[in-house]
C-alpha cells in the first residue's frame, strides 16, 4: 500500500516511478477503448504519477483533464509532470477520494481509472460517485494490469450495481477493461 495503494515517503516515490512505466501503456489502450476526442472534459480517478494525464493533455486541444488521488505524493509527481498543462488551465489535479469527488454533477464526458478500483474502500460508492459526476450518456472506463491483483470477473456487474448500462469487458493478453455508459 505505501509503494502503490496510497504512496508515501520514499516508498511512494519509487512506486511512482514504476507505476508510470506500467500503468501507461494500458492507459493509453483505455484512452483508445473511450474514444476520447479533442474537445472532451476527462476524469481520471488515482491518476498516480500523472504518465495517463499527460497523454490525455496531448489529446484534449479544446477540452479538459481533471484527476484524482488520494496520495499527496502521486498528486506532487503528477503536478510536476503535468506543469505546463496545469499552468495553462487545461489540467486540473487535486488531492482527495473517489468516494468523494470535488466536481459538480454531469461535468465529464468520460472517466476512466487504470489500477485503481480494487485499492477503493469502496467500489460501488466510488463507481456511484463518477457516475454522478458523468455527463448524461457519459462513458467510463475501468482498465487493470495483469499486476493489478484485479480479477476480470465482477467488475462488469459493479458498473451495473452503481447505476451504469451497457456494461462490458474487454480483454487483451496484457489487460483488461470495463467499459459502460451513464444512460442520458
Amino acid at each position: 500500500m505505501r509503494a502503490f495503494g496510497r504512496p508515501q515517503g520514499l516508498l511512494g516515490r519509487l512506486g511512482g516511478v514504476i507505476m508510470a512505466r506500467m500503468n501507461v501503456d494500458c492507459g493509453v489502450w483505455v484512452i483508445d477503448l473511450l474514444e476520447v476526442k479533442p474537445n472532451d472534459s476527462v476524469l481520471e480517478v488515482g491518476f498516480g504519477p500523472g504518465a495517463v494525464i499527460e497523454r490525455l493533455s496531448g489529446l484534449i486541444s479544446a477540452g479538459s483533464v481533471a484527476g484524482i488521488d488520494p496520495s499527496a505524493e502521486m498528486v506532487a509527481q503528477a503536478r510536476s509532470r503535468n506543469a505546463t498543462a496545469i499552468r495553462t488551465g487545461r489540467v486540473d489535479l487535486r488531492l482527495g477520494s473517489v468516494e468523494r469527488l470535488p466536481f459538480a454533477d454531469d461535468s465529464f464526458d468520460k472517466a476512466l481509472a487504470i489500477n485503481s478500483m480494487q485499492v477503493w474502500p469502496d467500489a460501488i460508492a466510488g463507481l456511484r460517485e463518477m457516475r454522478r459526476v458523468l455527463k448524461p450518456d457519459g462513458r467510463i472506463a475501468l482498465g487493470f494490469t495483469v499486476y493489478s491483483g484485479q480479477s476480470n470477473e465482477g467488475v462488469a456487474e459493479k458498473l451495473t450495481a452503481a447505476g451504469f448500462t451497457n456494461a462490458n469487458a474487454v480483454k487483451s493478453d496484457e489487460w483488461f477493461c470495463a467499459l459502460a455508459t451513464k444512460a442520458g
